[in-house]
């Protein structure tokens, strides 16, 4: 399921739920030019409803965007986050990150 978002710059967004859990689930904002993902954008909703606190349970994408009313979604897209980003180093798109980071020079490289 699929829902428009109009950000203030007049940018109309298709607005998907992914990776339900029992108490979050990431919205995600697809760009309108389909050509590249990397300008969508994903914040999380976090699920206040009694089956929250029950981890066997599992959000529902249907219902979520239906419970996310235009002010939260507006404020979700406010406080997304790039779903990728540049690299800044080589290593970094490869999925090295973390302590690797900062540090691609020394990777794979044994020290006599």
């Amino acid at each position: 399921m699929t829902r428009r978002y109009t950000a203030p710059d007049g940018v109309e967004w298709g607005v998907e739920v992914e990776l339900p859990g029992s108490s979050n689930a990431m919205v995600v904002f697809r760009h309108p030019d389909a050509s590249s993902a990397r300008r969508d954008r994903y914040n999380w909703y976090i699920s206040r409803a009694p089956e929250a606190r029950s981890v066997t349970s599992r959000l529902s994408p249907k219902r979520v965007l239906e419970e996310i009313d235009d002010v939260s979604l507006g404020r979700l897209f406010s406080r997304s986050m790039p779903v990728s980003r540049p690299a800044i180093e080589p290593n970094l798109a490869l999925g090295l990150g973390s302590t690797a980071s900062g540090h691609s020079r020394g990777i794979g490289r044994v020290d006599h």
